[in-house]
């Protein structure tokens, strides 16, 4: 399902509403529920919504994010293991959580986050699309075939110049060229996916991923392969797709 709506502050608030009732009606049906959440840009003022205004018992909800850089540790800017503690840590008072060590050597931290994610189903992800396409960190052409829930990427240049675009690195060459990612197989096994994907800048790629063949050139097209994601889109992310931007519900 694909929801547009015709600016981006409408767009982010009705992602939160639908992330929150997801996650209570998950609390009232088991003890814990497991949460993937992206990091970046476009997902700061969606995790804003979701941590302040929202009734959520975060104390049986265990946490996962999407990815790290290798090499950067938390005293970074652009260090998501930072981005996700001060977002949802701090705002939320989560006990449970698993944050990537980019500092530590990349095999000692994908075999601990593989057999931890490995315990369970994962619930309930967050995700956005890259400027390239990319789900997570895997750039095009992504690996849809193996069954590593992480894995040890490399960053194309259209990666790196969107993170120096959007402000987390001073030049091209700061920013680390691989990095810890979830895998698309293991995002597709998780229960429930929400994507929230605003801006002009990403019109080219939401395109490609949503109307273009499913491709691991176009590694965020996997989402159709999902039953139950739903995609956030404003004005300007879905500015280059066919169907009337004007209806706002869905296809």
């Amino acid at each position: 399902m694909v929801k547009i709506f015709p600016a981006k502050q409408q767009m982010v608030r009705a992602a939160a509403e639908h992330a929150a009732e997801s996650l209570r009606a998950l609390l009232k049906q088991q003890d814990l529920v497991r949460l993937l959440a992206a990091t970046g840009a476009s997902q700061i003022e969606f995790l804003e919504h979701l941590t302040v205004k929202h009734a959520i018992d975060w104390a049986r909800i265990e946490l996962f994010h999407l990815d790290e850089y290798v090499g950067l540790g938390t005293e970074h800017p652009a260090s998501f293991a930072r981005y996700i503690r001060q977002r949802i840590i701090d705002p939320t008072a989560i006990t449970r959580y698993h944050l990537l060590d980019g500092t530590r050597q990349p095999r000692e931290v994908l075999t601990e986050v593989n057999q931890e994610i490995a315990k369970a189903p994962v619930d309930l992800a967050f995700v956005g699309i890259g400027e390239n396409g990319h789900l997570a960190f895997n750039d095009p052409p992504a690996d849809f075939e193996t069954e590593e829930p992480y894995l040890l990427v490399n960053l194309d240049q259209a990666c790196r110049e969107q993170q120096v675009g959007e402000g987390w690195f001073a030049s091209l060459d700061e920013v680390p060229r691989q990095a810890i990612s979830v895998s698309v197989h293991q995002l597709l096994q998780t229960k429930e996916i929400l994507c929230i994907v605003p801006d002009q800048r990403k019109a080219a790629a939401v395109k490609a991923c949503l109307e273009g063949p499913l491709s691991p050139w176009a590694p965020a097209s996997a989402l159709r392969a999902h039953p139950n994601t739903t995609i956030f889109l404003d004005d300007g992310s879905a500015s280059l797709l066919s169907r009337d931007a004007d209806d706002p519900i869905s296809w």
